[in-house]
């Protein structure tokens, strides 16, 4: 097991080494030595977006009154195929073996570009994370960047990604092969207030799943209880057990979990309880060593209650950190700019901890991008609340979809015009370790 100290404190080095380089050179949030694509493609862009504008706001609201979870999101493929098909795309839903992903090509040979849909929704509050709106931004990029494709050159793919709250379908696609030939890929996320993200400060923790049942002895719990083995006493135990460690882990760390089966009545001593825990960090090492902690703690409470820990890692595919490339993102920066909204610069120190996404998993695939961009909402609204998801539909997330269509469109044709941004993306992808699969 690595030491979680060691870890840390090499990510610290690393974070502020990059804040040095930053302060030293002082770029613009928005400065690029790369020219990209040329304005009158832009200028396209724009118009374009404002074309689709109605129907894309029509794709989100129809998303945000119909929601659908995680691999059950069959209108909502449905809906995003038919948007495309009406616009000319050859849209193929039930890609890359799961019935609710989709796929989407325009152009052929050289470099390939792969935009990013989700449209599954949270449990009970439905919309509340903005998948709604991070499909239809997909949906627009792709559509105002395609004419572009072929003059350019290369190719500008779609992938819409199932379940990405509840079973890591990027990373389904991504062992199915569905980005062995994408050079790079990009998505936009929404967020709560009404500024984007700063440049290379979108980082995300990874997360895994750790369950645990444990089984006992029934017994009758005011007639002989000393015959039993309490189940529950043992989830508590761990629960307790998992508090206790969150003191003494990294800032870059979060550990919470649930109860999900306590027994049946309380009158009968439990001989099954169970447990759902997420474990998360913002490094892959630190990640993987929080996880050994909290097994262990899961392991010491079965031997203090005399019980049977059943353990699953990993029920649902690891979402990894996310590595955003800077060097991409500054071109999504800097076509939001022309838009009018202001770009912040790039925190400086090291990331805290926070929350996850499977796209992190693409990201150490691929050189990706993942922006936030704001809907308009107070400060106090953020996601995953019912507030948030009614944010989506106002006039705020409205105009996002559209700001975020039209400057994640503009970065596509500019990552494929320009081969020195391109070769950069490439270099700054390779400094940071390459391609990297997770290995369980």
């Amino acid at each position: 097991m690595s030491d979680p100290l060691e870890t840390y404190l090499a990510y610290q080095q690393r974070s502020a080494s990059a804040s040095a380089d930053a302060a030293s050179t002082e770029p613009s949030p928005t400065a690029s030595a790369f020219a990209g694509a040329d304005a009158a493609a832009h200028a396209a862009i724009d118009v374009r977006v404002a074309e689709l504008r109605p129907r894309l706001e029509g794709l989100a609201r129809a998303l945000h009154e119909q929601p659908e979870l995680g691999f059950e999101e069959h209108r909502s493929a449905a809906r995003i195929a038919e948007l495309l098909t009406a616009e000319g795309a050859d849209a193929r839903p039930g890609a890359f073996g799961l019935d609710t992903a989709l796929h989407a090509t325009v152009g052929e040979g050289g470099p390939h570009l792969a935009i990013i849909a989700e449209y599954d929704a949270l449990p009970g509050i439905g919309h509340a994370c903005g998948h709604n709106l991070i499909a239809g931004i997909a949906v627009g990029a792709f559509l105002a960047a395609a004419p572009h494709v072929e003059r350019l050159g290369g190719r500008l793919s779609l992938i819409g990604t199932p379940a990405e709250e509840n079973g890591g379908g990027k990373e389904l696609i991504l062992r199915a092969g569905g980005f062995d030939d994408v050079d790079a890929a990009a998505m936009v996320h929404p967020t709560g207030g009404d500024r984007p993200s700063p440049v290379g400060g979108q980082r995300t923790t990874g997360v895994r799943r750790v369950a645990v049942t444990y089984h006992g002895r029934a017994a009758h719990a005011a007639g002989a209880p000393w015959l039993g083995l309490n189940a529950l006493d043992a989830v508590v135990t761990a629960y307790q057990g998992v508090a206790q460690l969150r003191q003494h882990i990294l800032p870059i760390d979060r550990v919470h979990g649930i109860i999900t089966d306590g027994g049946q009545a309380p009158n009968i001593v439990p001989e099954r309880a169970a447990a759902l825990f997420y474990v998360r960090s913002g490094e892959l090492d630190a990640l993987r060593a929080l996880t050994d902690r909290v097994v262990a703690v899961l392991e010491g409470a079965a031997l203090s209650t005399g019980t049977r820990a059943q353990i699953e890692v990993d029920p649902v595919p690891p979402y990894l950190p996310l590595e955003p490339n800077e060097s991409l993102t500054r071109h999504w920066a800097r076509a939001l700019q022309r838009r009018g909204r202001i770009v912040p610069d790039s925190p400086a120190g090291p990331q805290q901890a926070g929350p996850s996404t499977d796209m992190g998993n693409v990201s150490r695939f691929v050189p990706s991008i993942h922006p936030s961009l704001g809907i308009g909402s107070p400060p106090s609204v953020q996601p995953h609340t019912e507030a948030f998801a009614d944010w989506t539909v106002r006039d705020g997330g409205l105009a996002a979809l559209a700001d975020g269509a039209a400057a994640l469109a503009s970065a596509a044709i500019d990552y494929l015009a320009d081969g020195a941004l391109r070769a950069a993306v490439d270099e700054e992808f390779a400094a940071l370790g390459g391609r990297y699969r997770w290995e369980g």
